[in-house]
């Protein structure tokens, strides 16, 4: 039995995505407590750019003629499939990041991706348990002034869901810079709010994903 957890913040002292994704895991973890969770760090441990490309770029050549590059690239790749297919259950604590997806998640997806096992065509993931923790500098709700610039989370569960087949559950948390940039303070008293919704979202959550064990393929 085990969880794969992955975080993309580049803050981890300070990281709102993390310290929701601590309760997420800490629920699984009450309901499991000799399981093991598997880690992966995309701020310490960063995909390197290349690697897509390269395992890319390995299927159109002959495996002998394959550069070291592209052999690595494909290791790569299997083993962040292998992390994704061996768990039961799965966790993503990804920030939004000038509007956008996260670089560090992105070039992860992308190599991973390349593997066959999680391809368009593959199944391996499909049903699989998983909730996904995002956080929000500002607040980009329909009828805010930045209404639609929040380019990340429909991303996210686009490829998480539809592409992956997930069954996902996404915990969100709007306003994290409210305290740190002081043009938001006159937003103090909603951001308090959206942080205890998302702080029992994410509880809720991780119960669920205790109890909603996947297959492990």
């Amino acid at each position: 039995m085990s969880l794969f957890r992955l975080d993309a913040s580049i803050l981890p002292a300070s990281s709102a995505s993390r310290s929701l994704a601590d309760l997420v895991e800490a629920e699984w973890s009450a309901a499991h407590p000799d399981s093991k969770v598997v880690r992966r760090d995309l701020a310490a441990d960063p995909i390197p750019a290349t690697a897509w490309a390269d395992a890319v770029t390995s299927g159109f050549v002959e495996a002998d003629q394959r550069t070291p590059g592209q052999l690595e690239a494909r290791a790569l790749a299997k083993t962040l499939a292998d992390e994704l297919v061996d768990a039961e259950a799965l966790l993503f604590a990804v920030p939004l990041y000038n509007y956008g997806v996260s670089q560090h998640f992105k070039t992860w997806f992308d190599v991973a991706y390349t593997d066959a096992r999680i391809d368009p065509q593959g199944t391996a993931l499909r049903g699989k348990p998983a909730t996904l923790v995002t956080v929000l500098g500002g607040n980009y709700a329909p009828g805010t002034p930045k209404e639609g610039w929040d380019h990340s989370t429909a991303w996210l569960r686009r490829v998480l869901e539809d592409v992956w087949g997930l069954d996902l559950r996404v915990v969100q948390r709007p306003f994290t810079l409210v305290g740190v940039n002081p043009a938001l303070d006159a937003f103090a008293d909603v951001a308090a709010d959206l942080k205890r919704n998302a702080e029992t979202a994410a509880t809720t959550y991780g119960q669920e994903l205790a109890a909603r064990r996947g297959h492990v393929a």
